[in-house]
């Protein structure tokens, strides 16, 4: 389905709690394109999330970014993160969150092409 990203190798693209796999396709695509682009493997740690997971760990509640399939967090540090954030933004991701403190091993990038009254946010962001 797409080049570099699928629900067997990715399996943090899936739902943890329902296993719905409901990521969209053309967002996918974009990924590929940024994957591409990149160089390097991008590490999913957040797909899609239904809404009551999303409920459970996000206060954005049962209708955030991740349970329209068109939001991913990669896991991603130091001058990898600057590369996506660049990279990203050219591409026309349109919600740039980034999570760069503490735990290497937790930071990450946050993706999104929503762009509508009913996701209001920056550009890009920090957590």
């Amino acid at each position: 389905m797409w080049k570099y990203f699928s629900y067997e190798s990715d399996t943090s693209l899936s739902c943890p709690c329902c296993n719905s796999d409901l990521m969209h396709n053309s967002f996918m695509d974009r990924m590929d394109i940024l994957r591409c682009t990149v160089g390097f493997p991008l590490v999913v740690s957040s797909g899609y999330r239904c809404p009551s997971y999303n409920a459970s760990i996000s206060k954005t509640g049962t209708r955030g970014p991740h349970t329209t399939g068109r939001a991913i967090d990669l896991l991603v540090t130091s001058e990898d993160a600057l590369t996506v954030v660049g990279e990203a933004y050219n591409l026309g991701f349109t919600g740039i969150g980034v999570s760069q403190k503490g735990d290497h091993k937790k930071r990450f990038i946050h993706l999104d092409d929503l762009s509508s009254p009913e996701f209001p946010r920056p550009t890009i962001f920090s957590y």
